[in-house]
């Protein structure tokens, strides 16, 4: 009886290895599927093949290490950081860099307008609504609390009807 239970705990133990490993493994046929979930010729083999390797005492690293030998990186759903994949697990940090250098551009941009406007300001040029509103913003006193001050009426006494 204890022969039986133990066989069968293996047996488990098997099973539930090579689920796991199945779920990590792309079906060569269907592409979009896991070996796990496709019902392909060479999914069902995949599939032995992996409880075969398991019974045999292998590991998974050595598993994974086999396929992807002979069907080649494309079969593993996590492909390892090389020179040819950098550019895939890279791809977001640049996106994030370059919408963060454009941000940082616009702002600086934005501050250096400010400069254009009080010399437009100065030359006599009637400034747009929105140039109001960023002189504004841009010139108005702080007080002691580093907050702003609703009301701009001392700056637009100063300033020439606009």
């Amino acid at each position: 009886m204890e022969i039986q239970d133990e066989e069968l705990k293996k047996g488990q133990v098997v099973d539930a290895r090579a689920r796991n490993i199945s779920h990590n493994v792309r079906c060569t046929e269907c592409g979009s599927q896991s070996i796990e979930d496709s019902q392909a010729d060479i999914a069902i083999l995949l599939r032995k093949l992996i409880r075969d390797e398991i019974r045999a005492g292998k590991s998974d690293k050595e598993i994974y290490k086999k396929l992807e030998e002979d069907y080649g990186e494309t079969v593993l759903y996590a492909p390892k950081f090389d020179l040819q994949t950098a550019a895939l697990w890279l791809s977001p940090l640049l996106i994030a860099g370059a919408a963060g250098g454009i941000w940082a551009y616009n702002r600086h941009r934005q501050k250096t307008n400010v400069h254009i406007m009080a010399l437009n300001l100065v030359r006599g040029v009637p400034l747009t609504p929105k140039e109001k509103q960023t002189m504004l913003e841009v010139l108005a006193p702080l007080d002691l609390q580093g907050t702003t001050f609703n009301s701009f009426s001392w700056w637009r006494r100063w300033l020439p009807k606009l």
